[in-house]
C-alpha cells in the first residue's frame, strides 16, 4: 500500500505551505545570523540552537583549477593535439564579453552585486512562487559556483557517484552546506573572481565546459567576441543545457534567449534598440566538435600516443596510474615534446608511399634522432590510428617497445629482427681490440660446428652451422648470395657488402664478451619482453644474434647508430622537454642523459665502414642514390630477415640518426616477403634497400642537411691499416650483391660432446624465427 502523506507537511495544502514558508523563514533567519554575527561570538546559551547546527557546518572550499584541456605541443610551439576529460579553455574576466557578463547575472543572480553569497530575498520569491505552483530556482551565482566547485572536487578524487544535483540527491543539509560555503566564499573571494571561476567552470555542453569551449563549440569564436544573441543564448543554457541545446532545440533555445534578452532590457543592461535587433536574430551556430586524444592528432598520432605513454608511466605524476591519468588528462597541462613538425611531415610522406594502397597491410615505419641529444625528431607509419576505409589501422606503435624498463605498456610492437644491422657491432668489437678494418679473414669457412673453440670470457657460446651435424642440432653450413664471396676478404669489405661468413670469420677471433658489452652499452636490447625482462638483453653469445634474430624495435635501432654518430657517447631516446600546469608551475619532463659506450677511435672506425656501405656496398643499390660520394657524409647498414618479412635501412649523418623499416606487421610476424606484390611492382624476394632503402633515403637528402652533415672525423691509421694479419686490401671484383642471411641454427635435440676449452657448446639458433637475409646472400 502506498504510504499517505502527512496533511501537516503536504506543500499541496494552505497548512503545508505555511508550515513551509515559516521553516525557510527561519532558515533566513539563520543565514542572516551567520552573515551578521562572527563566529567567534556564537557560543552556548547565546546563540540559538538553529545557530548552532549551522555554525558546525563547514566554512572553508577547496577552490583547486578546474578541469582543463592538457596540449601536447610539437618542439616549434604548434599543436600536436590536445587531450581532456572536460573541455575547458580557463580565460580571464576580461577576455570575456561584457554581454556574456550581463546576460548571466540578469537570469541566473539578478542581485549578484547585492547579497554576501544567499539571497534571502530571493529564497522568499522562491517560497512564494513554489507555493502557487510555480517551481524556481534561489541559488545564487556564488552558490552554483560553490556546488560545481564541490562537484569537480569529487570527480577530480575519483567519486563521481557522490556528486550532487538539484533536484536528484542533494537534501537539506546538503544545501545548507552550499549556503554557508557561499557566505564563506564571498569573504574570501571578490564578485569578480566568483563571476570568473564561475564562468570558467558551468556546464554548457558535453564536449564544452567554460564560457571559453561553448563559445568554440556553438559558434567558433572567442568568448571576448562573442555577440549579445550569442551571449545571451549561452547564458540562457546554463539553466538546462539539454532543453535549450540550439542544435537540437532551436526553438526553445530562442525562447529562452529571447527570455534572457528581456531580463536584460528590464534590468537596464541594454537598451531597446539592441534589444529589439537581439530578438529578431535568429539562432544560428557555426559548431566546431573538438577532436581531442591522440587519434585526432593534427600530426605523428603515434608519437603522441608514445608522449602520453611516458606520462602515464611515470610515478612523478602521481603514486598511481589513475591519479597519473586525472592529472595528464585534466590539468591542463603544456606538454612540449621534440618532434620537428618539417621532419615528421617528410617521415610521413615516405612511410606512407612505401606500400601505397597497401591491401595486404604490410607495415613501414620511420624514427629519427638527434646524436647528441637523443631528441626524437620525427616517428612515423604508414597506418591510422581509427579505422576508415581502404586503409591499414592500427593502435600499436611499429616504433617502440611493447614495454619500457619497468615492464610499463607502451602500446608498442616491440620492433622486429634486425638482420644484417647488427653487423656494425660484431666490427666495432673487431676494432675494439685493435684489430685492423683491413685484416683478411678467410671467408670461405661455412662450418662452425658444435665445439668450436669460440672465445667468451663471461660464458659460453652456444649454436653451430655445420649440416654434417644437423642431427645433433647444428644448422645448415652458412651461406652467402653468391659463390664468388667465399674467399679472402677483409673485414671492411665483408661488412660493406654484408658477407656471412666474413662477420663469423671475424667473430672467431674475437671475445664474446666483449660484442655483448658493446651492444649492451649502445642500448640495443630486445623489444618484447622475455623470462620477466620487460627489455631484455640481446644475448650475443647466441650465434644467431650476429645476424639479428631478436626483434628490436626501431627506435632503439636508431639510438644505437646514433652512438656511432655522437663519438662513441650514447644518449637516451627522449620526447618530453617541458611540462607545466595550468598555473605555470614546472612539473618532471625529460633531459638528455648520455654515456661513454665506445671508444671515439672504435666510433670513427665504424663511420667509416658504413659510409662504404653507401658509397660501394650493399647499400649502393638504393635508389636513389643517397651517399657521401654522391650527397653529404652519411653511414648507413641495410638489413634483411631469413624471411625477408622484416628489411631495414639504418644510418646516419653526424647530425641524425634514422632507422627505417619495412615488413610484416601482423600477428606473430611470419609473413615472408617473398612472391608478393606491393605498390604494383612484384618482389620475389624483399631486401632492405628495395622499400625501407627509398624511404631511408628520400627522408635523410631532405631533412638531414637541417641538423648538419659534417664530415666525420677520421679513424686513427692503424685501425685502418694495422694490426695483426694481412692487411692487404681485397677489392671486390663483383657488384654488390643484396645479400640473405643463414637460417639460424636450431637448438640442439641431442646432448653435445663435451666443449673444447673456451669454446661453446649446443646448437640453439637465438630468439626468433631466423637471422639476416635467408641463408644465401648479403644485405
Amino acid at each position: 500500500m502506498a504510504s499517505r502523506k502527512n496533511p501537516l507537511f503536504d506543500t499541496a495544502t494552505t497548512l503545508g505551505k505555511i508550515l513551509v514558508f515559516l521553516g525557510v523563514s527561519a532558515i533566513c533567519g539563520v543565514l542572516v545570523a551567520g552573515l551578521l554575527v562572527p563566529a567567534a561570538a556564537v557560543s552556548g546559551s547565546a546563540a540559538s540552537g538553529s545557530i548552532e547546527f549551522f555554525d558546525t557546518l563547514p566554512a572553508e572550499l577547496k577552490v583547486d583549477p578546474p578541469n582543463q584541456t592538457t596540449r601536447i605541443l610539437a618542439a616549434d610551439g604548434s599543436e600536436i593535439a590536445s587531450v581532456y576529460t572536460e573541455n575547458r579553455t580557463k580565460v580571464s574576466l576580461d577576455q570575456i564579453s561584457p554581454f556574456v557578463k550581463e546576460a548571466v547575472i540578469a537570469v541566473e543572480d539578478s542581485r549578484f552585486y547585492d547579497h554576501g553569497g544567499v539571497d534571502t530575498t530571493g529564497i522568499l520569491r522562491a517560497l512564494v512562487s513554489t507555493a502557487r505552483g510555480n517551481r524556481q530556482g534561489a541559488s545564487t551565482i556564488t552558490q552554483q559556483y560553490v556546488n560545481n566547485v564541490l562537484n569537480a572536487n569529487l570527480a577530480a578524487e575519483g567519486n563521481e557517484d557522490q556528486i550532487k544535483l538539484n533536484g536528484v540527491n542533494k537534501g537539506v543539509g546538503d544545501k545548507l552546506r552550499e549556503m554557508k560555503l557561499a557566505i564563506a566564499l564571498e569573504k574570501e573571494f571578490s564578485k569578480e573572481q566568483i563571476l570568473e571561476g564561475y564562468l570558467n567552470i558551468v556546464f554548457f555542453n558535453r564536449d564544452a565546459y567554460g564560457i571559453e569551449a561553448a563559445s568554440r563549440f556553438f559558434f567558433s569564436t572567442s568568448a571576448k567576441d562573442l555577440t549579445l544573441p550569442q551571449a545571451a543564448l549561452l547564458a540562457g543554457l546554463v539553466n538546462s543545457p539539454s532543453a535549450f541545446d540550439p542544435i537540437n532545440n532551436p526553438e526553445a533555445s530562442k525562447q529562452r534567449r529571447d527570455l534572457v534578452l528581456r531580463l536584460m532590457l528590464d534590468q537596464g543592461k541594454i537598451t531597446q534598440p539592441d534589444y529589439d535587433a537581439a530578438v529578431a536574430t535568429p539562432v544560428e551556430t557555426k559548431v566546431t566538435r573538438p577532436k581531442q586524444g591522440c587519434a585526432y592528432a593534427a600530426t605523428a598520432p603515434y608519437f603522441c600516443d608514445y608522449v602520453l605513454h611516458l606520462l602515464e608511466n611515470n610515478p612523478a605524476y602521481g603514486a598511481e596510474r589513475e591519479e597519473r591519468q586525472r592529472l595528464i588528462y585534466g590539468g591542463g597541462l603544456t606538454i612540449t615534446t621534440t618532434l620537428d613538425p618539417a621532419a615528421q611531415a617528410a617521415a610521413q610522406e615516405q612511410v606512407n608511399a612505401s606500400a601505397g594502397a597497401n591491401p595486404d597491410k604490410w607495415g613501414a615505419a620511420l624514427v629519427s634522432v638527434q646524436p647528441n641529444s637523443g631528441k626524437i625528431v620525427a616517428m612515423a607509419q604508414n597506418t591510422t590510428f581509427l579505422p576508415a576505409e581502404g586503409s591499414f589501422d592500427s593502435q600499436v606503435n611499429f616504433n617502440v617497445d611493447k614495454l619500457d624498463k619497468d615492464g610499463n605498456d607502451l602500446n608498442g610492437l616491440g620492433g622486429a629482427q634486425p638482420g644484417s644491422t647488427m653487423k656494425p657491432f660484431t666490427f666495432a668489437q673487431w676494432l675494439n681490440e685493435g684489430k685492423s678494418m683491413n685484416t683478411v679473414v678467410n671467408s670461405a669457412q661455412r662450418r662452425y660446428p658444435l665445439n668450436f673453440p669460440w672465445r667468451n670470457s663471461c660464458g659460453q657460446v652456444t649454436g653451430a652451422y655445420n649440416t654434417a651435424q644437423k642431427a645433433l642440432g647444428a644448422a645448415d653450413d652458412l651461406q652467402n648470395a653468391e659463390p664468388q664471396w667465399y674467399r679472402p676478404l677483409s673485414v671492411l669489405e665483408g661488412l660493406y657488402n654484408s658477407i656471412n661468413t666474413v662477420t663469423f670469420a671475424s667473430a672467431a677471433q674475437l671475445d664474446f664478451c666483449g660484442i655483448q658489452k658493446i651492444v649492451d652499452a649502445t642500448g640495443l636490447h630486445g623489444g618484447l619482453p622475455a623470462d620477466g625482462d620487460p627489455n631484455p638483453k640481446i644475448d650475443m653469445s647466441t650465434l644467431a644474434n650476429l645476424l639479428g634474430s631478436t626483434q628490436t624495435s626501431p627506435l632503439t635501432m636508431a639510438s644505437a647508430f646514433a652512438t656511432f654518430a655522437n663519438d662513441g657517447k650514447f644518449c637516451e631516446a627522449i620526447a618530453i622537454t617541458n611540462v607545466t600546469d595550468q598555473t605555470g608551475k614546472q612539473l618532471p619532463a625529460q633531459s638528455t642523459n648520455c654515456r661513454d659506450a665506445v671508444k671515439p677511435e672504435v666510433a670513427r672506425g665504424v663511420n667509416y665502414a658504413l659510409q662504404e656501405v653507401l658509397n660501394r656496398g650493399s647499400g649502393s643499390l638504393i635508389q636513389p642514390r643517397i651517399s657521401t660520394r654522391t650527397n653529404f657524409p652519411i653511414g648507413a647498414k641495410t638489413g634483411t630477415s631469413n624471411n625477408n618479412g622484416s628489411t631495414w635501412v639504418v644510418g646516419h649523418t653526424t647530425g641524425l640518426a634514422t632507422a627505417a623499416w619495412f615488413g610484416d606487421a601482423l600477428g606473430a610476424q611470419q609473413r615472408p616477403g617473398q612472391n608478393i606484390t606491393v605498390n604494383g611492382k612484384f618482389y620475389q624476394g624483399i631486401d632492405g634497400y628495395m622499400i625501407a632503402g627509398p624511404m631511408f633515403s628520400r627522408f635523410m637528402a631532405q631533412i638531414a642537411p637541417s641538423y648538419g652533415t659534417d664530415p666525420f672525423p677520421a679513424p686513427p691509421s692503424n685501425l685502418l691499416n694495422g694490426g695483426g694479419g694481412s692487411t692487404t686490401r681485397t677489392p671486390a671484383t663483383s657488384a654488390p650483391q643484396a645479400t640473405r642471411a643463414p637460417a639460424p641454427a636450431p637448438a640442439a635435440t641431442q646432448p653435445a660432446p663435451a666443449p673444447a676449452p673456451n669454446g661453446g657448446s649446443g646448437g640453439d639458433s637465438g630468439n626468433g624465427n631466423g637471422n639476416d637475409d635467408n641463408g644465401r646472400g648479403n644485405d
